[in-house]
């Protein structure tokens, strides 16, 4: 697995248990992840991104909800 970096990108530490960080780092072994910090980072970007797509599935079902409910459906 490829890491793609970004230029002009400005980080910052998050401290993290020791043995989560051991446990974390056996984990990546072997897959291409070049630090645990990367790991961390695509799982925030997967949790977040996860997260903003289920709340928009969130609105869209109250929306229909809404519109059943107003034609007399619900």
């Amino acid at each position: 697995m490829k890491v793609k970096r970004e230029r002009n990108v400005v980080f910052t530490s998050i401290s993290v248990p020791t043995k989560l960080f051991e446990k974390a780092r056996k984990h990546i072994e072997g897959t291409g992840f070049p630090s645990v910090s990367s790991y961390v980072a695509f799982l925030l970007r997967t949790i977040l991104s996860d997260r903003k797509a289920r709340g928009k599935q969130d609105y869209e079902t109250e929306m229909l909800k809404k519109k059943l409910h107003e034609l007399g459906y619900m």
